[in-house]
């Protein structure tokens, strides 16, 4: 892949990260209806961001989607995917979570992009009718892997701003998120690219001095990476897959009730 030449910006100059923290208002995270009912919000959202990398790590519905939809939305990016340039009609949803959230910037970042893996085709469609497909490697993301196109979006389209990440691993193997963590080196290294990502991925969990956060029903806590369920889990079935699939299987007719 073609490499980035990293200059990171003069110390008069801001450089990332832009957003420095994310704060709730515990009076507006009241309520018994989602998304204020999620457990990991419970205590509300405290969280400091003092790292150009911030990792999300949970259970499926544990509210790292969530919370990244409703920075995205604050930030101005399509709810569905994509930049502040990116508007299409039909999409009416908001989040509820947003009104309730108050985020710290030095400076504000305007530039960026959100990316959520379970929409990425309709953005994919979108891009086909509006652009020349330049700033997108010159080729239909249709046109290439499901993979592939992942890449041709972090290659060409990701160079100053926040970047706002759900799953960006789903369409990835694990050589092609090797390939991804060079490429967030690569844009970290300049000091102008800050990245928010929620992830079940152990390889970019892995990313050196990145924040991890948990959710859990307890709330959002720092961990440390080897002491992630992600890690711990994939560690202990790599070191043996048989006894981990034989205890798994030890009671068939309980996982079928």
């Amino acid at each position: 892949m073609a490499t980035r030449t990293a200059s990171r910006s003069s110390p008069s100059c801001f450089s990332s990260p832009f957003l420095r923290s994310i704060r709730s208002n515990l009076q507006r995270m009241q309520g018994a209806e989602f998304p204020f009912n999620i457990p990991a919000f419970r205590n509300g959202i405290n969280l400091d961001l003092p790292t150009p990398v911030t990792f999300f790590v949970g259970e499926n519905g544990s509210g790292k989607s969530t919370l990244l939809e409703a920075l995205a939305e604050i930030s101005g990016f399509n709810p569905e995917g994509g930049s502040r340039d990116h508007y299409r009609e039909g999409v009416a949803q908001r989040s509820e979570l947003a009104p309730a959230l108050k985020l710290s910037w030095l400076p504000k970042m305007t530039e960026g992009f959100f990316m959520r893996a379970e929409s990425f085709y309709n953005f994919a469609s979108y891009i086909d009718g509006v652009s020349d497909l330049q700033r997108y490697g010159g080729k239909s993301l249709h046109r290439q892997s499901h993979g592939e196109s992942f890449l041709a979006l972090f290659q060409n389209r990701f160079q100053r701003g926040l970047y706002i990440l759900d799953e960006p691993e789903a369409a990835l193997s694990p050589q092609r998120q090797l390939t991804f963590l060079r490429i967030i080196h690569e844009l970290e290294a300049t000091g102008q690219a800050q990245f928010l990502i929620a992830t079940h991925s152990p390889i970019l969990l892995a990313y050196p001095g990145a924040r991890l956060y948990q959710f859990e029903v307890e709330g959002i806590r720092q961990v440390r990476y080897q002491a992630t369920e992600h890690y711990l889990i994939t560690k202990d079935f790599l070191n043996c897959p048989e006894r981990m699939l034989k205890h798994l299987f030890s009671d068939e007719q309980a996982y079928e009730a």
